[in-house]
This record gives C-alpha cells, structure tokens and sequence, in this order.
C-alpha cells in the first residue's frame, strides 16, 4: 500500500536532488548541484503482464565523469520478496538504458536499514552469481538537524533529514529547531516544506508534534487533512459566502501572491456563492492573481 510516508521519502529527490549530498559524499562524487540530474521513467514493467515499478529513478549526468542511474526506493519496513524486486530493477535499468545502476533504499527505521543494506544473493551452493547491496540513507548515514543556519541554507536535506529522524528519541528536538530556522523563510518556502513535512511524518505522534509548531495556512496537498488544508476549508466549512471570500483572499496572500485593492473589492463584492466557489479552487494554483477570475 502507498502511503504519505513512502511517497514523499522518495518524491523530494524528483525536485531537490540536493538531498543527495549524503550518498555522492561518501562515494567521493562531486555534489548533486553540479552535476546534472532529469527524472526518467520509473516503470520497470516488461511485455509480460507484470507490472514493476521503481520509487523514483534520476538520470545523472556529472560535469566532469560518466554519468550513472539513481534508482530510490523508500523502504518502512521489511519484505521478503524486495531483494529480488531490487536486484531486477538494477539489471532492468543497466540493460534498459546502458548505465550503471546505484541503488538508494530510503529507511527510518534502523533496523529496516540494517536489513536494506544487504548483500541480497543469487547463490547456487558457495557460489554467488548476483549480489544486491543498496546504499542506504537511514538514522546513521543522514546526520540530524542540529543547526537552524542548516535549515536555512539546506531547506530540503534538513526537511529529509527530520523525515528520516522521526522515529527517533531526538525528534521532537529536531522538529522544534527545524521550527524555528524556518522563521527565515519567506512565506512561500516555509509553507511549501512545513507541509512537505507534515504529510512525510503522516499519523505519528512526531506529525502531531509539527502540526502544534506549523502556523501556515494553505494547502498543497488537497485532501491530505493538514493544517493548512483545514484553515483553506474553514470559509467553505461555515458554509458563509463571506468565510468563503475571505478564504480565496487569504489563500493569494499566504502562497506569496499581491492582492490589489481592485482584486479585494471585486471578491468582495461577488454574492454569487458558485462563483466564489470557483474561486476559491483556483486561488491554490494560479501563478497571478489575475487568472484567478478566468473567463469571467
């Protein structure tokens, strides 16, 4: 079963590879930001009815050096078929795309991590014809957050990083000061990784820790149940054309968008709850405030 937790865990790497820094540390690579990284398709599926599907698969292309696969699974907990799966992934790619393969498992548990490490055989008596060996990102590859000038200079891997940490005794520590280096950012940035964050930590007792710190409002994952979703639905919740006008105008202003008082007397004078309705779903994704009206 997909979950928040296992989606975002390998999702982040899709649009920050920067979190990567770990993994092209300790292989002595140049840093993810120099080197060029485009997501492929993940699908590993043959002619065959028989789907397989890697977590999240990058293309690496190094400025200087030959470029290489990252194939990132995220990993909660153990299954007995994964070395298998894992193993195939690896030789499907190479094959696929005539690249060498690294294998990332993403892994909060240390024990999950300690497993994902491996070796996997394919081992006929003494002999091992295949042998799997992920390079794991768990509790003792990723340091934990232990500086707010971190969280302001590396928003994404201090956000893995508490993803990564949050079954552990330091959590609540690290969420506090994650916390409060986010009060650095502008608006828009804080609110994009507050939530990033509070759908990776899902229903644990750390999501409820971060849910009390967060005080953003809007929502970039519609139907999760965040915090910014509930303060977006309140006007619609109260079933009020005015909660609901105020709700598109504090919408534009917390994802960073200028309101102009034309765009606030035109909101406000709208008495057409369809209307305002309709706003109201645009105002989460517009780039300008002035798509926000359409065709109207």
């Amino acid at each position: 079963m997909v979950t928040s937790t296992h989606e975002t865990s390998h999702r982040i790497f899709q649009d920050h590879p920067e979190v990567l820094a770990p993994v092209f540390q300790a292989l002595g690579l140049e840093p993810p930001v120099k080197a060029e990284i485009e997501a492929i398709t993940p699908d590993a599926t043959e002619i065959k009815p028989l789907e397989r599907r890697v977590d999240t698969v990058l293309k690496v292309v190094p400025s200087d050096g030959d470029g290489f696969l990252l194939a990132i699974e995220a990993q909660t907990k153990r299954a007995p078929d994964k070395g298998v799966n894992w193993a195939y992934y690896v030789s499907y790619l190479h094959a696929k795309f005539e690249l060498p393969v690294l294998l990332v498992a993403v892994c909060r548990h240390r024990s999950t991590a300690t497993w994902a490490a491996g070796p996997f055989e394919c081992r006929v008596g003494p002999w091992a014809t295949q042998v799997t060996r992920p390079f794991v990102l768990g509790p003792d590859t990723v340091p934990p957050v232990t500086d707010e000038a971190m969280v302001a200079r590396e928003p994404a891997l201090a956000t893995f990083s508490a993803l990564v940490h949050s079954e552990s005794e330091q959590s609540e520590a690290i969420l506090n000061l994650l916390a409060r280096g986010m009060r650095s950012f502008d608006k828009a940035t804080a609110m994009y990784w507050s939530e990033f964050l509070e759908i990776g930590l899902e229903n644990t007792p750390a999501r409820e820790t971060w849910r009390e710190l967060e005080k953003m409002v809007v929502t970039f994952f519609p139907g999760r149940g965040t915090v910014f979703e509930e303060a977006y639905l309140d006007g619609e919740a109260k079933g009020e054309v005015a909660g609901k006008k105020q709700a598109v105008l504090r919408v534009l202003e917390a994802r960073g968008l200028a309101v102009s008082d034309d765009v606030r007397e035109r909101v406000d004078a709208c008495t057409d709850a369809q209307v305002i309705d309709s706003w109201l779903d645009r105002s989460v994704a517009v780039e300008r405030v002035e798509d926000l009206f359409g065709e109207e």
